[in-house]
Formats: C-alpha cells, sequence, structure tokens
C-alpha cells in the first residue's frame, strides 16, 4: 500500500512538474517601455504588437522578440569635407526610438539591429550632403542653421526606417591641422594690423596737437608783436612787474627766505 502510494505520489509530482513547465513556457512578460512582435513557425512574423504585461503564446510554435521602445542615445562620428574643400571632423549626437506600429516590418526588413544597420549610414549620407553646402567659415558662424538643417533631413530620411528621432544635435565640430593653423594665423594677422593702425592713428593725432600747439605759439607771437608795436615797451615793463609780483609771493610763502632792512647786514645783535 505505502509503495503504491508513493508511486502515485511520484506520478501526480511528475505530472504537475510537466503541467508547470508547459504553463510557463506559454507566458512571458513585456517590461515597461518595450513592445514584443510574435514570430510563428508557420505563419511568420504577426502583425500584431503586443503591449506590456504578461501574455500567453503557443510553447514551441511562436516566439516573443522583444524591443526597446524608449527614446536611446547613439553618437556617430563623421569626417566630410566643406563646400571650399575644407576637412571636418562632425560627431552628431541622436537621440531614436523605433515607430511602434511599425516593429513587424522594421523586424522582418531590417533585424533587431536596425540602430547599427541604419543610423551610422543615413547620418553619414545627410552629413555629408548639408555640410557640402556651407565653407568652413560658415560651419562657425552658421552653427544653429546646420543643425537644424541636418536635423530636419534626417528626421526625415530616418522615417522612412520607422524611427523616431526625438533630438539632434552637433555636440563635435572641428578642421584639419592646416586650416586650424591658418585661422590662427589669420587671427594674429588681423591683432597686428589693429595694434598698427593703432599707432598711426596715435601719430596722426600726436602731429595734430604739434600743428595745433605751433599755430597757437604763432598766433602768440603774432598778438605780442602787436602789442610792442602799439604799446612800446609799456607791455614789457607790465610783464616785468607781474612776473616781480609772483616772485616775491612765492618767496614770501617759504619760510627759508629772510627780508633784511636796507643797509643792514648783521641779522641779529647778538650779546658780546
Amino acid at each position: 500500500m505505502a509503495a503504491k502510494l508513493f508511486e502515485s505520489i511520484g506520478k501526480l509530482g511528475l505530472g504537475l512538474a510537466v503541467a508547470g513547465g508547459v504553463v510557463n513556457s506559454a507566458l512571458y512578460n513585456v517590461d515597461a517601455g518595450h513592445r514584443a512582435v510574435i514570430f510563428d513557425r508557420f505563419r511568420g512574423v504577426q502583425d500584431v504588437v503586443v503591449g506590456e504585461g504578461t501574455h500567453f503564446l503557443i510553447p514551441w510554435v511562436q516566439k516573443p522578440i522583444i524591443f526597446d521602445c524608449r527614446s536611446r542615445p547613439r553618437n556617430v562620428p563623421v569626417i566630410t569635407g566643406s563646400k571650399d574643400l575644407q576637412n571636418v571632423n562632425i560627431t552628431l549626437r541622436i537621440l531614436f526610438r523605433p515607430v511602434t506600429a511599425q516593429l513587424p516590418r522594421i523586424f522582418t526588413s531590417i533585424g533587431e539591429d536596425y540602430d547599427e544597420r541604419v543610423l551610422p549610414s543615413i547620418t553619414t549620407e545627410i552629413l555629408k550632403s548639408v555640410v557640402a553646402r556651407f565653407d568652413a567659415g560658415e560651419l562657425i558662424t552658421q552653427r544653429e542653421l546646420v543643425s537644424r538643417q541636418v536635423s530636419e533631413d534626417l528626421t526625415e530620411r530616418a522615417a522612412t526606417f520607422g524611427l523616431i528621432l526625438d533630438d539632434v544635435s552637433l555636440t563635435h565640430l572641428t578642421f584639419g591641422k592646416e586650416f586650424t593653423e591658418a585661422v590662427e594665423m589669420k587671427q594674429v594677422a588681423q591683432q597686428e594690423a589693429e595694434r598698427a593702425r593703432f599707432i598711426v592713428e596715435k601719430a596722426e593725432q600726436q602731429k595734430k596737437a604739434a600743428v595745433i600747439s605751433a599755430e597757437g605759439d604763432s598766433k602768440a607771437a603774432e598778438l605780442i608783436a602787436n602789442s610792442l608795436a602799439t604799446a612800446g615797451d609799456g607791455l614789457i615793463e607790465l610783464r616785468k612787474l607781474e612776473a616781480a609780483e609772483d616772485i616775491a609771493y612765492q618767496l614770501s610763502r617759504s619760510r627759508n627766505i629772510t627780508y633784511l632792512p636796507s643797509g643792514q647786514s648783521v641779522l641779529l645783535q647778538l650779546p658780546q
């Protein structure tokens, strides 16, 4: 009896294990921000996109392919040429995600690694096309316009593959060594030219000041000559009196000057 009981329990446990395995293989989970595409061995990829949660499928017949539908970043470096044939190193940062409704088509035509297959090629294509419209100087001064043009063209191009670009930005923009050195030399030359222009302008101002000063001296001499011709030596005597008055005033304010009465040669009468 005991042996039969244990045998029955073993069979029951085995049946439960098999049933549990079947049920477990018939369930799958789709995490938040993800979607699933079902591949059926007999009917191929199904057009229905499965949302988040726990779902059933037919074991060994159907297989879920999980896609991350959240925005993900990707940096794409590109070396291209400008309109004036300058080498440009550009790095483009992209935030992308797939169109949920087009996941079956993306999986069928491109594959699970759609970002690796699509983004580098279309980004390189669009960047080369846009950068070729601008010369090196315009790429620096009109960077916002270049970024906007790249974003518009790349968004339109990515939509044909079922991709949404949430953000496109230029994070790195440099030129070749020769062009960078040429720009530095140009800046130095401009600074030297500005310095030379300042020196020339300073010399011109000094020249004008010297001319004005000479004209003033000439005018003053002319006025003095006219006054002497009109008043004779009276003007000279007046200037002498004014100079003597000024000298006397300055001497009177000095502590080191002592006045002696006329005819007296001793400053103090000291006792013998």
